[in-house]
């Protein structure tokens, strides 16, 4: 569901998301957007409204720095920068390419931003970078397979982003996201690792953080 948060090209709200029990991802749980920065005063107040317990920002301290949050000030704002800047160049042609290597270069920040969300205070959690496509979709991905989203539906939140201006500082992409870019993603995970769950314990993530996010979002 797209929220009417104003100068906010790309919040939705993950809510109605099924899952392979037959079940739904609760609404007002757990949203996705781009920079919040562009925010006016009726965005800001939008977001409080949205009964916000966290906001993952997932960009990097320069960025965070050039463009920062509106909420930067605020004890719910969470910078958890997802690239490494000394990690591995990512700049390949290929979106599943360059996907793959974050994965593999960065566990541990993905298990960071697994942890920003699972351990947040009641309320709704918002996980933020650029655009709102790369960096956020890939941690969205990780969260939605946790807790039993199927990845056809897991795709279909992916594509639902709108093809942005490139995000510059993450992940050069020059056309609208395509399903079977997060989907190879999540098949590397199973391939190389075992499975979205051991990458992420790999990474330093809990099984007790898996539950918290199943039952924070059910």
């Amino acid at each position: 569901m797209t929220l009417d948060w104003p100068l906010c090209k790309n919040a939705r709200d993950l809510g109605g998301t099924p899952t392979a029990d037959g079940a739904r991802i609760r609404t007002g749980a757990l949203v996705r957007s781009d920079n919040l920065d562009q925010l006016d005063e009726g965005g800001i107040a939008a977001v409080h409204a949205a009964g916000v317990s966290r906001i993952v920002d997932l960009r990097s301290a320069w960025e965070c720095e050039k463009y920062p949050s509106p909420f930067a000030d605020d004890p719910f704002w969470l910078n958890v920068p997802l690239i490494d800047p000394e990690g591995p160049d990512v700049s390949t042609s290929e979106l599943s390419e360059q996907y793959r290597l974050l994965l593999d270069g960065s566990p541990e920040r993905f298990a960071a931003a697994i942890a920003a969300v699972a351990e947040a205070p009641p309320g709704c959690v918002v996980v933020a970078c650029h655009a709102g496509k790369d960096r956020t979709g890939l941690v969205i991905a990780l969260v939605l397979h946790l807790v039993g989203v199927p990845v056809r539906a897991i795709a279909a939140d992916y594509v639902a982003s709108p093809a942005l201006s490139a995000d510059s500082y993450a992940l050069p992409e020059l056309a609208a996201p395509r399903g079977e870019t997060i989907s190879r993603s999540l098949d590397h995970l199973q391939s190389r690792y075992g499975g979205t769950a051991a990458y992420l314990r790999g990474g330093g993530a809990t099984d007790e953080q898996f539950m918290s996010l199943a039952a924070r979002l059910g």
